[in-house]
């Protein structure tokens, strides 16, 4: 299965809710897509269902496939402490979701696409992979010939909340990965344990 490159709008309505940020189409249709998205009634979801319906939202989130995600789930598991928290803060810990939470793209799709262009660089070094993890320390910077990019530039002008795992620097125009968040620090609405009990089975 490749990567979901289809609209965004179409996921978001079909979790109720907008999984990929500020969305006007989502806004004026909060119901399910489809010609009977509106009639359609809702029925008791089996506890798989709701399972699933939460691992699917978190990959849709971050953009991950499955291969990729059960990987980190793995290593979240293998990891002291809370596994959902865990795998919570290896997926904020991600190179392309940094540079979207630091304002350098509008979403983690137009991250993604930076980071594979070479406009990206960790601790001074040309980085490309979006799944590249941070560490504490690391520093994200856009290269150069990046920072006069329209795409950019328009981001940061727009640049919403800070976070506090995460120090911009508008000068350098460089991000610093202060630690790993933790839980109650993560805005997406998630339900974490959901996804443990589900590759638990």
């Amino acid at each position: 299965m490749a990567r979901y490159t289809g609209p965004a709008s179409k996921i978001a309505r079909n979790f109720g809710e907008p999984i990929f940020g500020a969305d006007k189409a989502f806004d004026r249709k909060n119901y399910p897509s489809g010609m009977h998205g509106m009639a359609r009634k809702k029925k008791q979801q089996s506890d798989y269902a709701l399972q699933l319906k939460e691992k699917q939202k978190a990959k849709y989130t971050y953009g991950i496939l499955e291969r990729q995600f059960r990987k980190i789930f793995v290593e979240a598991a293998r990891k002291h402490g809370v596994t959902g928290e865990n795998l919570l803060k290896l997926l904020e810990s991600r190179l392309d979701n940094t540079v979207f939470r630091l304002g350098i793209a509008p979403t983690r799709r137009a991250a993604r696409q930076l980071v594979s262009h070479n406009h990206i660089e960790v601790n001074g070094v040309n980085t490309n992979s979006p799944s590249f993890t941070l560490r504490k320390g690391d520093v994200v910077t856009v290269t150069l010939k990046a920072r006069e990019m329209e795409v950019i530039q328009t981001a940061l002008r727009n640049k919403g909340k800070n976070f506090p795992w995460l120090q911009w620097n508008e000068d350098k125009m460089e991000g610093t990965f202060i630690a790993m968040p933790e839980r109650d620090q993560i805005p997406e609405n998630i339900k974490e344990q959901l996804i443990v009990e589900l590759y638990s089975k």
